[in-house]
Protein backbone atom coordinates (compact mmCIF):
# COMPACT_ATOMS: atom_id res chain seq x y z
CA UNK A 1 0.00 0.00 0.00
CA UNK A 2 1.32 3.52 -0.95
CA UNK A 3 1.96 6.35 1.14
CA UNK A 4 -0.67 8.09 -0.05
CA UNK A 5 -3.02 5.44 1.33
CA UNK A 6 -1.71 4.97 4.77
CA UNK A 7 -2.58 7.22 7.49
CA UNK A 8 0.38 8.98 8.93
CA UNK A 9 1.42 6.96 12.79
CA UNK A 10 1.30 9.36 15.87
CA UNK A 11 5.12 9.37 15.55
CA UNK A 12 4.89 11.21 12.20
CA UNK A 13 3.41 14.06 14.10
CA UNK A 14 2.55 16.25 16.67
CA UNK A 15 -0.12 15.00 19.22
CA UNK A 16 -2.33 18.40 18.02
CA UNK A 17 -2.14 17.87 14.48
CA UNK A 18 -2.87 14.34 15.45
CA UNK A 19 -6.14 15.14 16.38
CA UNK A 20 -7.20 16.43 12.88
CA UNK A 21 -5.11 13.11 11.57
CA UNK A 22 -7.46 10.75 13.28
CA UNK A 23 -10.62 12.79 11.73
CA UNK A 24 -9.46 11.78 8.09
CA UNK A 25 -10.78 8.42 7.00
CA UNK A 26 -8.65 5.66 6.24
CA UNK A 27 -7.77 5.51 2.19
CA UNK A 28 -6.45 7.42 -0.46
CA UNK A 29 -5.74 11.11 1.26
CA UNK A 30 -5.93 12.55 -3.08
CA UNK A 31 -9.01 11.47 -2.92
CA UNK A 32 -10.10 12.44 0.10
CA UNK A 33 -8.96 15.86 -0.42
CA UNK A 34 -11.29 15.96 -4.10
CA UNK A 35 -14.65 14.73 -1.96
CA UNK A 36 -14.05 17.10 1.04
CA UNK A 37 -14.13 19.91 -1.79
CA UNK A 38 -17.55 18.81 -2.90
CA UNK A 39 -18.72 18.22 0.59
CA UNK A 40 -17.81 21.66 1.89
CA UNK A 41 -19.29 22.82 -1.13
CA UNK A 42 -22.50 20.95 -1.42
CA UNK A 43 -23.05 21.49 2.81
CA UNK A 44 -22.35 25.12 2.63
CA UNK A 45 -24.60 25.66 -0.16
CA UNK A 46 -27.78 23.85 1.81
CA UNK A 47 -27.21 26.49 4.73
CA UNK A 48 -29.64 29.23 4.80
CA UNK A 49 -27.58 32.44 4.02
CA UNK A 50 -29.36 34.15 7.16
CA UNK A 51 -27.81 31.07 9.31
CA UNK A 52 -26.10 32.50 12.27
CA UNK A 53 -24.05 30.59 14.56
CA UNK A 54 -23.50 30.84 18.32
CA UNK A 55 -22.19 34.24 19.61
CA UNK A 56 -18.97 32.84 20.28
CA UNK A 57 -18.69 31.32 17.19
CA UNK A 58 -16.81 32.45 14.04
CA UNK A 59 -19.30 32.93 11.10
CA UNK A 60 -19.07 30.80 8.00
CA UNK A 61 -17.45 33.19 5.78
CA UNK A 62 -15.30 33.47 8.69
CA UNK A 63 -14.43 30.02 9.58
CA UNK A 64 -14.36 29.54 5.50
CA UNK A 65 -11.83 32.18 4.98
CA UNK A 66 -9.68 30.57 8.01
CA UNK A 67 -9.72 27.61 6.23
CA UNK A 68 -8.35 28.84 2.82
CA UNK A 69 -5.70 30.58 5.02
CA UNK A 70 -4.51 27.23 7.10
CA UNK A 71 -4.93 25.10 4.51
CA UNK A 72 -2.38 27.62 2.46
CA UNK A 73 0.16 27.46 5.55
CA UNK A 74 0.07 23.88 5.92
CA UNK A 75 0.43 23.27 2.47
CA UNK A 76 3.28 25.78 2.40
CA UNK A 77 4.93 24.08 5.25
CA UNK A 78 4.68 20.34 3.50
CA UNK A 79 6.05 21.95 0.37
CA UNK A 80 9.32 23.87 2.37
CA UNK A 81 10.43 20.20 4.18
CA UNK A 82 9.07 18.29 1.07
CA UNK A 83 11.92 20.56 -1.20
CA UNK A 84 14.48 19.63 1.73
CA UNK A 85 14.63 22.50 3.99
CA UNK A 86 15.66 22.15 7.33
CA UNK A 87 15.27 25.53 8.77
CA UNK A 88 12.16 25.39 11.52
CA UNK A 89 9.17 27.83 10.49
CA UNK A 90 7.54 29.50 12.74
CA UNK A 91 3.64 28.96 14.61
CA UNK A 92 0.66 30.62 13.67
CA UNK A 93 -2.02 31.86 16.06
CA UNK A 94 -5.60 31.10 14.69
CA UNK A 95 -7.07 34.10 16.65
CA UNK A 96 -4.90 36.37 15.94
CA UNK A 97 -5.04 36.11 11.97
CA UNK A 98 -8.89 35.15 12.41
CA UNK A 99 -8.94 39.19 14.21
CA UNK A 100 -7.44 40.31 10.76
CA UNK A 101 -9.30 38.01 8.26
CA UNK A 102 -12.68 40.66 7.25
CA UNK A 103 -15.09 38.57 4.65
CA UNK A 104 -17.77 40.71 5.55
CA UNK A 105 -17.49 42.07 2.27
CA UNK A 106 -17.53 38.90 0.55
CA UNK A 107 -20.08 36.72 -0.45
CA UNK A 108 -20.32 32.65 0.16
CA UNK A 109 -19.73 31.67 -3.22
CA UNK A 110 -16.89 34.10 -3.57
CA UNK A 111 -15.12 32.47 -0.40
CA UNK A 112 -16.27 28.60 -1.65
CA UNK A 113 -14.29 29.22 -5.16
CA UNK A 114 -11.43 30.38 -3.02
CA UNK A 115 -11.68 27.39 -1.48
CA UNK A 116 -12.22 25.32 -4.07
CA UNK A 117 -8.78 27.25 -5.98
CA UNK A 118 -6.58 26.91 -2.75
CA UNK A 119 -7.68 22.80 -2.92
CA UNK A 120 -6.64 22.52 -6.34
CA UNK A 121 -3.98 23.56 -5.35
CA UNK A 122 -3.06 21.34 -2.47
CA UNK A 123 -4.23 17.91 -4.09
CA UNK A 124 -2.03 19.48 -6.92
CA UNK A 125 0.65 19.52 -5.21
CA UNK A 126 0.20 16.79 -2.76
CA UNK A 127 0.15 14.23 -5.55
CA UNK A 128 3.27 15.64 -7.24
CA UNK A 129 5.40 14.36 -4.67
CA UNK A 130 7.03 11.39 -4.42
CA UNK A 131 7.60 8.66 -1.73
CA UNK A 132 10.88 10.16 -0.62
CA UNK A 133 9.29 14.20 -0.24
CA UNK A 134 5.78 12.52 1.71
CA UNK A 135 8.95 11.11 4.46
CA UNK A 136 10.78 14.58 5.06
CA UNK A 137 10.24 15.78 7.89
CA UNK A 138 10.18 19.00 9.43
CA UNK A 139 9.18 21.88 12.59
CA UNK A 140 7.07 24.57 12.09
CA UNK A 141 5.61 26.61 15.70
CA UNK A 142 7.05 23.39 17.76
CA UNK A 143 5.75 20.77 15.56
CA UNK A 144 8.29 18.08 13.87
CA UNK A 145 5.93 16.26 11.95
CA UNK A 146 6.70 14.35 8.35
CA UNK A 147 5.16 15.91 4.80
CA UNK A 148 2.60 13.17 4.94
CA UNK A 149 2.15 14.16 8.24
CA UNK A 150 1.48 17.63 7.02
CA UNK A 151 -0.71 17.26 4.01
CA UNK A 152 -3.40 14.86 6.00
CA UNK A 153 -3.45 17.40 8.67
CA UNK A 154 -4.88 19.53 5.64
CA UNK A 155 -7.47 17.24 5.41
CA UNK A 156 -8.19 16.42 8.86
CA UNK A 157 -8.41 20.16 9.64
CA UNK A 158 -10.78 20.70 6.85
CA UNK A 159 -12.89 17.51 8.83
CA UNK A 160 -13.20 19.27 11.40
CA UNK A 161 -14.90 22.54 10.43
CA UNK A 162 -17.11 20.30 8.08
CA UNK A 163 -17.61 18.57 11.19
CA UNK A 164 -18.32 21.58 13.34
CA UNK A 165 -20.79 22.69 10.17
CA UNK A 166 -22.95 19.77 10.09
CA UNK A 167 -23.56 20.01 14.15
CA UNK A 168 -24.17 23.44 14.05
CA UNK A 169 -26.61 23.73 10.96
CA UNK A 170 -27.65 20.31 10.26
Amino acid sequence: MSLLHTRPSAAESSPYYFGYIRLVPDGDIIETLRLQLAEVQGLLRSVAAGAQPAAEAWSINQELAHMSDAERLLGFRALWFARGETAALPGMDPDLWMARIEPGGRTLPDLLAEFAQVRAASIALFAGLNAAAWEQRGDAGGHTMSVRAWMWSVAGHAQHHINNWRAQYQ
